[in-house]
């Protein structure tokens, strides 16, 4: 058992290093499915995966083929592992991770399919959207009322809390957004 390709032991989850990755999908012997947002998918990801959102997860929509392993991948690999979960409740056996995810893919220099028509990321949006609204806050709270500075302590507070729990309430809401929808 090696550090980058540990075996799984009843139902805990196998993690792969992007060379195994590779090798796999040379062989033709996986299944490849992102589990990131539509946005997401569409503006890079591993040439033949194929993508079932973590938020509407459902197990009976992944691809299952008799001889091929499973192997789910996210942007780091914490999504993909809370989907793995998802399908050993759901009696699936055998799951594999891309340990790191597509991060850890495009820093082992391997291709990527990139699209020029994608939307912008969640993260640019989220960006914007926190932005503009600080600066509304700050704006108002110095021409209009003080207590239009409420709004820019809250969006900072939610910044702050989204980076300790590594969860976005706004960028969970951006991608449920029309122009995020495939």
């Amino acid at each position: 058992m090696t550090a980058t390709n540990r075996e799984k032991v009843g139902n805990c989850l196998q993690s792969i290093h992007p060379v195994t990755l590779k090798k796999w999908l040379e062989m033709e012997s996986v299944i490849l499915v992102d589990v990131r947002e539509g946005v997401e998918f569409a503006g890079e990801r591993i040439q033949g995966a194929t993508r079932v959102s973590l938020s509407n997860f459902d197990p009976q929509k992944i691809p299952v083929h008799e001889g091929k392993k499973l192997v789910l991948y996210c942007q780091t690999g914490k999504r993909s592992a809370q989907a793995a979960q998802k399908l050993f409740a759901a009696s699936f056996n055998e799951v594999t991770n891309l340990e790191g995810g597509l991060n850890a893919w495009k820093e082992a220099g391997y291709p990527i399919e990139t699209s020029n028509n994608a939307p912008m990321s969640i993260m640019r949006q989220v960006q914007i959207v926190a932005g503009s609204l600080v600066v509304t806050g700050t704006l108002l709270g110095a021409f209009v009322s003080p207590w239009f500075l409420i709004l820019s302590g809250f969006v900072g507070s939610g910044l702050v809390f989204a980076g300790i729990t590594n969860t976005c309430a706004l960028g969970m809401l951006l991608a449920k957004m029309p122009w995020n929808q495939n």
